[in-house]
């Protein structure tokens, strides 16, 4: 185990414009030297050199000492290609761990997984052997995973072997000459161009290499060399003929995006007249009938039945008020648009500023999180990664982090897995624009899979990569048995040791050997995460943090394949894959982890400090991207006029493996295509968890940026846009109070500016008042060094957010199990507005609970998250003014909604209440009533059928919705109700079960999970409801019949509603007869039931065969009801 306490960081400060690395980074701040220690408060301290050899106390617990060394001719800096990229390799095959108390170590892993591993931006990748005497290290590779030899001898060596030779003597160990800076200059031959010097003359004789480790021009270093100024508005362009000489006289051709008429990324689509304008009046008309209706039935009680008349009026005033608040936030619903080829032409082609074609977007980091591999299945978060490494966005702007709440080594071998796999899958799907990305659901598809295919391999390659991928799924789904057979023959193997030690000990063989039941990684160690036998320090809730770099981040440039040594042609296809980091937060005994929020946010503490992508897309573990340019139509909105202000993009929930008829509401279309449609006309649709892109910057806990706090630059005529520091944005916040706030990582503290600054939009038109300047993102990022991975797993220790305000103002909220809405929520409070995104191609898709059972858990967690936000700080009542009206009547309706559930129980009782007692809710069926409730019905039906038009759902869709707001309403509401004011009044906790995802479907039938009857005590009001109902039904009926004076009007109003509560409860029960001609037994019991009350029913009603009384009015028989 290596410790990093004394590991240099050869990264630079970061500039505040965003450009935090490549050459310009370091020519502004010059070489840089880090060490790093961990102090007994768990913090890292930054020493120098010299303070590693002192042992005394230090001052204080934070400590910066940085040493600028300018590249001068006289101090040049070491080999810096080899050292760099020998550095990032190191890291990349290494597994960092660390936590509170403990030292950060590094474990360099040479075997990552079983299986062969191949590609140089993984870690555990093959090389050749260091030639170094005793040492098994392996020698350093390139983007290609070709070996690096830094002297022109050929020796290989490793890379810490190369780090001691430069240390010790600087001569290497081959042919003892001196290792030379700009022997190792890679051959890019990217179109790069040569730059003349001040007096026009072109000068190749120059000490220093005009090249950076990426192969890119030196700006920094050319400067140094000819005393030229070099930046924004005087770059050199060559005339034409010499472009051609370096890129195919392609320079005629290009067009600065700048000299182009300015068109928008995204606009906004009205919904037609014809449709809004009656439906807002229909919206207006049906409120005032209602008041009406209700100031009548107030006005004319039934005397009667007073009760029943009281019990329906209060539940018709609450209906009411629920309609308003469910309905008045639909008035403004709009459609969004959105045009890739214009993002195109701004941000990725070539133009005399770009002749390269570098890509000019910001970063996205995209978060995936798992818990537990048993329900949440390892190939199926394996596909999710892999869709997303496969995503058309720039791949050196794109990095995957998956956060593994369990610490389980089988999720870390099936990303190692899936890492392995995407050497193949990702340039095929580049070469073959396959769609969708993610593997099992492209060969599951029907249909044509050549369609729209032009290229006469594809058939081949298909069929290889389809036997890969089967291949990699049996590896998967048996690595389970692999890690249990593996830790018992290491166990065994450590038995056996501790056996024969205690015999050559003299110890007593009678003893019982005690050896820990540990579980062994791929190379022969222990996992630090938790154990099949849990142990001190290796259990689900008490584990060490967890870092590892699965796939380093890409080179600049393309880097095309070949047809030698790959398994297909990829010469003309990018090889590249994205950054991919597998991380499992520390956990410890006695410290509230707050499940999902706190993963997510260590998964932000440690993306800011490794890549600090501006914007974040969170996607759960079974949610795959099916649409591979959804991140290019998200930068469309965030990217274009005004986008400054959006904190996040919400894209609409998809779902796969649904039953035909979706008898439970599964797909929720009408909350996703009409409700979210509607709020994006107000100030945007509330978070729902998965499929969300956030601004960083938003996330931290800032408000909207201000025009007026931009610095303008006006020196020289020309006026650029200047960063700002955090408290430019937060008059309240002291920059010495930033731990406070976001903990003591400077690393992290200094990310927020530059962040915030790569997230504005390019000021290409006077209206962007708040934009950056072209072109600051084309520079390449630096690459990761031991100490910046030890800082990430310092930010995911257990100890970081201890007197913070993570989980209260910065990053996921805590405190409620809807953690997603009460996150969006306090954007929407700051002031910020959010954008909902419908594409053409579905964005996303995933599974959803098709059993009824676990459909009424999830509904109940929803429910009970809004119980929680009601009785909190986040009730929209209390929000400020910086929340719309409309805005704010829907985050209202989120938290009172499940409160209907006591009045639609109520509700739902009073028919059959009006049947056995031979009342009803009002005194007399009269005309007035009959006709209010024929308007008040025609204005539900219109409205349905013009929300249907402008959202585009289904009828059926509507009705399924209408039938499980119901069954809902009468069982997972209800008692959500009841457990969110026991925890308010007893301070009783709120647990909820992780909903299990399928990994495969039955042969036999695809949804023979719809057909499982599983009992749960939700399931009791609404069979209490339906059998209630039956009843008074029957009841009501028999009386009548034999009653002497009829009462029919009385029997056909309780009857009609009693049949419209039955209608609702047809999808449940269905649910409970489970599969067809496979009737559970208890419904036998409750026929059972039912037929003997109604027989002794029967008998109570007519007990005997001589003439009824004449009772005018009353039942037949003498049957009366107290």
């Amino acid at each position: 185990m290596a410790s990093l306490n004394s590991q240099p960081s050869k990264k630079a400060m970061k500039t505040p414009g965003g450009s935090s690395g490549g050459s310009q980074g370091k020519g502004n701040s010059g070489q840089t030297v880090k060490f790093a220690r961990r102090t007994s408060s768990g913090r890292y301290v930054s020493l120098s050199r010299e303070d590693l050899d002192m042992s005394g106390e230090f001052s204080g617990d934070y400590m910066n000492y940085t040493v600028h060394i300018p590249p001068t001719p006289d101090n040049q800096p070491m080999d810096t290609s080899v050292a760099t990229k020998a550095e990032e390799q190191y890291v990349s095959n290494s597994l960092f761990t660390g936590g509170f108390n403990s030292v950060t170590r590094a474990h360099l892993m040479d075997k990552v997984i079983d299986s062969e591993v191949t590609h140089p931006q993984m870690a555990g990748a093959k090389g050749s052997a260091c030639a170094m005497k005793n040492c098994d290290g392996k020698v350093m590779k390139d983007e290609r995973g070709n070996d690096i030899t830094p002297c022109a001898c050929r020796f290989k060596i490793c890379r810490d072997c190369f780090m001691d030779a430069q240390k010790d003597s600087g001569l290497c160990p081959g042919c003892k000459e001196p290792y030379k800076v700009g022997d190792f200059d890679d051959d890019y031959s990217n179109g790069a161009l040569s730059l003349p010097g001040p007096d026009g003359k072109e000068n190749r004789n120059m000490s220093m290499m005009k090249r950076n480790q990426n192969g890119d021009f030196d700006h920094n270093k050319w400067l140094f060399e000819t005393k030229g100024t070099y930046g924004y508005g005087n770059a050199y362009w060559p005339p034409p003929d010499d472009v051609g000489n370096n890129d195919g006289a392609q320079g005629t051709s290009m067009v600065d995006p700048a000299d182009k008429p300015w068109r928008p990324l995204s606009r906004v689509i009205p919904i037609p007249n014809a449709i809004i304008s009656p439906y807002r009046l229909l919206i207006v008309v049906r409120g005032v009938v209602l008041a009406f209706f209700l100031t009548w039935r107030v006005r004319h009680p039934n005397n009667d039945a007073i009760w029943l008349w009281l019990m329906s009026v209060i539940c018709e005033l609450w209906f009411a008020f629920s309609w308003i608040l469910d309905q008045v936030p639909k008035l403004c619903p709009i459609n969004r648009s959105c045009d890739l080829n214009i993002l195109r032409e701004k941000f990725d082609m070539p133009s005399p500023s770009n002749p390269t074609g570098r890509s000019d977007l910001p970063g996205v980091d995209v978060f995936v999180s798992t818990a537990d591999p048993e329900k949440e299945p390892p190939v199926v978060t394996a596909n999710t990664i892999l869709s997303i490494l496969a995503v058309d966005y720039p791949v050196d702007k794109i990095a995957c982090y998956i956060s593994d709440d369990g610490g389980a080594l089988l999720n870390f071998e099936a990303m190692a897995e899936a890492a392995s796999f995407a050497d193949l899958w990702v340039p095929f799907c580049r070469k073959h624009d396959i769609e969708p990305r993610n593997p099992d659901s492209y060969f599951s598809k029907k249909g044509d899979p050549t369609k729209g295919k032009t290229r006469s391999d594809f058939v081949k390659d298909r069929r290889r990569v389809k036997r890969e991928y089967d291949e990699f799924k049996v590896r998967v789904n048996g690595l389970g048995d692999s890690i249990r057979r593996r830790s018992e023959a290491f166990n065994a193997r450590e038995e056996m040791k501790m056996y024969k030690h205690m015999r050559e000990s003299g110890a007593d063989p009678l003893e019982p050997i005690k050896v820990q039941k540990a579980t062994w990684m791929a190379d022969g160690t222990h996992w630090p995460g938790t154990w099949a036998v849990p142990a001190k320090e290796h259990s689900k809730g008490d584990h060490a943090g967890i870092l590892q770099v699965m796939l380093k981040p890409p080179s600049p440039d393309p880097l095309m394949g070949s047809s030698d040594d790959m398994l297909m042609d990829f010469s003309d296809t990018d090889i590249r894959l994205p950054m991919f980091v597998y991380m499992s937060r520390e956990k410890r005994p006695g410290y509230d982890h707050n499940k999902k929020a706190g993963a997510m946010n260590a998964l932000v503490r440690a993306a800011a400090v490794l890549s600090n992508g501006p914007f974040m897309l969170n996607l759960d573990c079974d949610h795959y991207i099916n649409n591979c340019r959804v991140i290019r139509e998200g930068m469309c909105f965030m990217m274009d006029r005004g986008g400054e202000n959006i904190c996040y993009i919400q894209f609409p929930q998809r779902f796969e493996g649904i039953d035909p008829s979706d008898r439970y509401a599964n797909r929720n279309t009408v909350f996703f295509d009409s409700n979210m449609r509607a709020l994006d006309g107000v100030q945007g649709p509330v978070y729902v968890g998965t499929g969300c892109m956030f601004r960083r910057f938003a996330l931290y806990g800032f408000d909207p940026p201000n025009p007026d706090r931009v610095i303008h630059n006006n020196s020289g005529g020309d006026q650029t846009v200047q960063p700002l520091k955090a408290t430019d944005f937060d008059p309240d916040l002291d920059v010495n109070l930033l731990p406070k706030r976001f903990g003591n990582s400077t690393v992290l503290a200094e990310s927020i500016p530059v962040a915030e600054f790569q997230a504005r939009p390019i000021a290409d038109h006077p209206a962007v008042k708040y934009g950056r300047p072209p072109g600051v993102l084309r520079m390449p990022k630096e690459p990761l060094d031991a100490t910046t991975v030890a800082e990430a797993v310092s930010v995911i220790s257990c100890w970081y957010e201890d007197k913070t305000e993570w989980g209260d103002r910065v990053g996921w909220i805590y405190g409620s199990v809807t953690e997603d809405v009460v996150t969006g929520y306090r954007m929407h409070n700051r002031g910020w507005r959010s954008v909902y995104c419908i594409t053409s191609r579905d964005a996303f898709l995933g599974s959803a609970p098709i059993n009824l059972t676990d459909r009424l858990h999830q509904v109940l967690r929803w429910a009970t998250g809004s119980v929680e936000i009601f009785f909190s700080r986040n009730n929209a009542i209390l929000a400020s003014r910086k929340l719309k009206v409309l805005q704010r009547l829907a985050y209202l309706n989120v938290g009172i909604y499940p409160f209907t559930s006591f009045f639609l129980i109520m509700y739902c009782f009073l028919p059959a209440l009006s049947l056995f007692s031979g009342q009803f809710i009002v005194q007399n069926v009269n005309v007035t009533f009959l006709s209010y409730l024929l308007v008040i019905t025609i204005c539900l039906i219109s409205l349905a059928v013009l929300e249907v038009k402008w959202s585009g759902v289904a009828l059926e869709e509507w009705w399924r919705n209408e039938q499980f707001w119901l069954i809902s309403g009468t069982s997972a509401h209800f008692a959500a109700v009841i457990q969110g004011l026991l925890k308010v009044i007893a301070g009783i906790e709120i647990s909820f079960t992780l909903t299990a995802k399928a990994a495969a479907d039955d042969e036999e039938d695809e949804f023979a999970e719809l057909y499982l009857v599983k009992w749960t005590s939700l399931m009791i009001p609404p069979i209490v409801i339906a059998m209630v109902n039956i009843i008074a039904i029957v009841v009501a009926f028999c009386r009548t019949i034999y009653s002497t004076v009829p009462s029919w009007s009385k029997f056909i109003g309780g009857a009609f509603f009693s049949f419209w509560v039955l209608a609702h409860l047809y999808p449940f029960a269905k649910g409970l007869m489970g599969r067809r001609r496979k009737t559970p037994t208890i419904v036998f019991v409750w026929s059972g039931l039912i037929a003997i009350t109604l027989s002794l029913l029967w008998v109570a009603i007519n007990p005997n065969t001589g003439p009824a009384p004449n009772v005018a009015g009353g039942g037949g028989g003498g049957f009366q009801f107290p």
